[in-house]
């Protein structure tokens, strides 16, 4: 497979991500560990099902249980936060904060072997940063202390996903058919950690189960194949540029959705957290 190609593919995961927010306000009132392992017991089955079409069940035995154990840790975090985040903040402005993960990755791919961090990217990193401090501040109306926790988390989710991806550049000779094991573990965790410490309950109506459904399918299930793809054989300072569409692409989807109000705090914050994370992949691209 060729760099660009897999590039290509890995993208498809940043169009999935753009409708994690909305989905996931839509499978409410599901608490956050019981829909990790609602989607990843979907997304799971999905990678188990074309990896024994495929014929490569058979090299899973030979990936380590340290590289299991890190995929499972990636998933799992990430999304156990996200969740949260966006049960306990606004969902708009949490999943702009959680947007942070392209910036970061980009920051932390020039911190790499041949790479070294440039002064675009420190600039590009205070105006993503200006923006989620616009953003928590409440812009004109003030700090809105009752969404601190959710705040929290997003920014949490945020770095354990660029981690996460950086990461796993380093275990490029792992097959994809790996991150079918790590959303398997990944829902029994979630599965047992909801039954100790969460109350069932189940999506409302037929939008709720369509909304969860499709998070398992596409956010949560399809997109962590294509982008491993991505990162570990495609251009990974590429992908965090593509990545930067995200968050708006995302918040427009609430607003239109009527799950978020637009305002021109949201904006400016949307701009500032996507033109930071632009500058520092241009000095990336520049470099290259």
């Amino acid at each position: 497979m060729s760099r660009s190609r897999a590039t290509a593919i890995g993208f498809v995961a940043v169009l999935l991500w753009a409708l994690l927010a909305t989905l996931t306000v839509g499978s409410a009132p599901v608490p956050p560990l019981q829909l990790n392992a609602i989607c990843f017991a979907i997304g799971g089955a999905l990678g188990l099902v074309w990896t024994a079409a495929s014929g490569g069940l058979g090299p899973l035995r030979a990936v380590p249980l340290p590289v299991y154990a890190f995929g499972t840790l990636g998933l799992f975090g990430y999304h156990a936060l996200y969740f949260s985040a966006l049960r306990l903040a606004p969902a708009a402005e949490a999943g702009l904060i959680a947007y942070l993960w392209p910036l970061l990755i980009v920051l932390l791919s020039g911190l790499l072997p041949g790479e070294r961090l440039r002064a675009a990217h420190l600039v590009g990193a205070a105006l993503g940063f200006s923006g989620a401090a616009l953003i928590i501040s409440g812009g004109s109306t003030g700090f809105q202390a009752q969404f601190a926790p959710g705040y929290a988390l997003a920014l949490a989710c945020a770095v354990t996903w660029s981690v996460y991806s950086v990461v796993s550049r380093r275990f490029g000779a792992v097959p994809t058919a790996s991150v079918a094991v790590f959303c398997v573990v990944t829902a029994i965790l979630s599965a047992a950690l909801h039954l100790a410490l969460e109350e069932t309950a189940w999506p409302e109506g037929p939008a709720g189960w369509a909304s969860t459904v499709a998070l398992g399918l596409g956010p949560v299930g399809l997109a962590f194949y294509v982008w491993d793809i991505g990162v570990k054989r495609g251009d990974i300072q590429l992908l965090g540029t593509s990545s930067y569409a995200a968050p708006l692409l995302s918040t427009l989807l609430l607003v239109v959705a009527g799950l978020a109000a637009p305002s021109w705090t949201l904006a400016v914050a949307a701009l500032l957290i996507t033109g930071g994370a632009l500058i520092a992949a241009r000095a990336s691209l520049r470099r290259a």
